[in-house]
């Protein structure tokens, strides 16, 4: 019976370290493209007050 669960835990190991993996990188792409949108928004935020023009309302959390 030792057996059964040594083979069983190894053969998910595998599967659970690549799904690890993957949520990893998916979130670190989200998270930067969260912060790129952010940083973006704030330059162009500076930029259209240094042209005179108005400055377009922050969006709401969530929205």
């Amino acid at each position: 019976m030792d057996d059964w669960w040594l083979n069983a835990v190894w053969s998910l190991t595998p599967t659970v370290l690549v799904g690890l993996f993957f949520w990893m990188v998916l979130r670190l792409i989200l998270r930067a493209d969260r912060t790129e949108r952010r940083v973006y928004q704030e330059i162009e935020r500076e930029e259209r007050a240094k042209a005179g023009l108005p400055v377009a309302e922050e969006p709401r959390p969530g929205a």
